[in-house]
């Protein structure tokens, strides 16, 4: 078929590479234009970082604990686990509303509820008030959560598609920082400002997207979805191509969105729930989606624990969310130049070096490889050991404190081993869904890995501190042989995507015929004009000889 020039098997040589502008970043004002609109739809994640790290702040105010009647058990734990389950309950809602009023209205509602509830949880006066705010905030949260990536993944300019989707979820970490510092912050305020405050910030965000929403472009292929086509060929060239609508690039992208929506009519009946299961390709995709979202909250990080006094704890954990933050943030930018693969490999076996501390390298083997390496499944190797030498056996003080050198080298390499998990399980998880899903079914297969990724969190929220208490380090051992499978799924079934468009990226799944299919009438428009083709009002005709192509030319 001929369109196998436009999708080369080496994704180091994208077909649309030299139809990207070369010209300087700054000098692309539509484009700087353009991520300046995605940051508005990039901070959804950071509202629900905040969520999180708030709510932990606030059971450490002692106005909070005397406002709700120092909530305990049950109470407790729905207080921690209502905004998740408010999630849950928009899951059937949200992909519905994206696809059919679009990703931009879907921010939009999302926001408009999320501000309204902090509202009512600023202002709460009883813990029931408290608990039904955080619900509803939770129930906005998805709707937003759902249309954020999937905009800003069909909106950005397609040579920074991966490192704009991939920021989005690395902006959580900021969310949780700001949050982290802001409860701190009011920790010495006599009155309920001191958690009234931190409820009120937490609307900030979506009042920002109130205000700037209308400006943000809505997705090109929604609107060629709804047969709105001309309105989407100026979306692209307004920010593509400086409004230029005849440019190769904005031709080759409009190309392919319709060859890729018109193909999704033509195979697929009905775009239900049901489809994510009625083709190998789509099965293929659901596979990868469940174990991702599984993998990045089953690799030990809903486990792990410090063993340093309670203040050495707190600071440990507020600077390891900077550090991560920053970690994520390059990972971000580097995503098409490493690749998702490596970045999926170098995530669940990488080793990082450190310098060991020569003090306790005769008394301890263990300290210098804790100290020595990092990838997840040789940390947990590393930890399952120090934890089962200092349960089972009688150590002489001697002995144990050599043993608690060991556990302090844990920490250390604990500091090592998050960030090494943030390359991959943090930036690329949303990415790597998003694009690999076709346009029709991307709504419901994001919702689809949101759902597993609100299970898995339930799991390490009540099954981990029961199967701590039974079974004590044993249970680690579980989590060695888990992150041994991620690292052989990773291998095998992680397919490279860098410097693809999201319609090639998608189509890889379904094989070398559907990749064509969509290529095709882009690799045209890549490939340029054949001699003796000429084109008038934009469509290609073939010339009967020399003097009608002159002719032709002039008109």
């Amino acid at each position: 078929m001929a369109g196998g020039a436009a999708v080369s098997n080496n994704p180091e040589a994208s077909a649309y590479s030299h139809l990207i502008d070369s010209s300087p970043w700054w000098k692309k004002q539509r484009v700087l234009l353009l991520n300046a609109w995605i940051v508005v739809l990039l901070i959804t994640s950071s509202t629900n970082g905040y969520d999180g790290s708030m709510m932990n702040g606030l059971q450490s105010l002692s106005q909070w604990n005397s406002a709700f009647n120092y909530p305990t058990g049950g109470q407790l734990g729905l207080l921690n686990a209502i905004q998740n389950i408010g999630s849950l309950c928009a899951y059937p809602f949200s992909p519905y509303v994206a696809d059919y009023f679009g990703g931009r209205f879907a921010v939009g509602w999302g926001a408009c509820l999320m501000a309204s509830a902090t509202i009512i949880q600023t202002a709460s006066q009883n813990v029931n008030m408290f608990i039904g705010a955080r619900w509803l905030i939770g129930f906005g949260l998805t709707f937003a959560a759902n249309g954020a990536p999937l905009l800003i993944t069909e909106v950005a300019y397609p040579s920074q598609r991966g490192q704009a989707t991939s920021l989005y979820n690395s902006l959580w970490f900021l969310g949780s920082i700001i949050a982290a510092w802001t409860t701190f912050g009011t920790f010495n305020i006599p009155t309920s400002w001191s958690w009234r405050i931190p409820s009120a910030i937490q609307g900030l965000p979506s009042v920002i997207q109130l205000c700037l929403l209308w400006f943000v472009p809505e997705s090109p292929r929604w609107l060629v979805s709804k047969g709105r086509e001309e309105e989407a060929l100026k979306t692209l060239a307004y920010y593509h191509a400086n409004g230029n609508e005849e440019d190769p690039l904005v031709e080759y992208e409009f190309q392919e969105i319709k060859a890729a929506i018109a193909l999704d009519r033509e195979v697929k009946d009905n775009v239900g729930w049901l489809s994510l299961f009625k083709t190998p390709g789509n099965r293929r995709r659901v596979r990868i989606i469940v174990a991702l979202a599984f993998f990045s909250q089953w690799s030990g990080n809903g486990l792990t624990s410090y063993f340093t006094n309670p203040t050495t704890q707190l600071l440990i954990n507020g600077l390891l969310n900077i550090y991560n933050f920053c970690i994520a943030m390059v990972a971000s930018v580097l995503c098409d130049k490493a690749g998702r693969r490596l970045l999926f490999i170098t995530s669940t076996v990488g080793v990082s070096s450190s310098f060991p501390d020569p003090r306790y390298l005769p008394r301890l083997a263990l300290t210098r490889a804790g100290n020595m390496f990092s990838g997840m499944l040789i940390f947990w190797t590393l930890q399952t050991v120090c934890f089962a030498l200092y349960s089972e056996y009688d150590l002489t003080a001697r002995d144990k404190s050599c043993t608690m050198v060991s556990l302090r080298a844990v920490d250390r390499s604990k500091v090592a081993h998050s960030p090494i998990m943030q390359l991959a399980f943090t930036p690329l998880i949303v990415t790597y869904t998003v694009e690999i899903l076709p346009y029709s079914l991307r709504s419901k297969g994001f919702t689809m890995f949101n759902f597993v990724l609100s299970l898995s969190l339930i799991f390490n929220q009540y099954v981990n501190p029961i199967a701590l208490q039974a079974l004590g380090w044993k249970y680690y051992i579980v989590y060695i042989c888990w992150i041994a499978f991620e690292m052989v799924f990773v291998f095998f079934f992680i397919v490279e995507t860098k410097n693809r468009t999201l319609e090639e990226t998608a189509a890889l799944f379904d094989g070398d015929d559907s990749v064509a299919a969509i290529a095709h009438p882009a690799a045209e428009i890549a490939e340029g004009p054949k001699p003796g083709d000429v084109r008038v009002d934009g469509e290609k005709k073939e010339s009967s000889s020399a003097v009608d192509e002159v002719e032709l030319t002039k008109v």
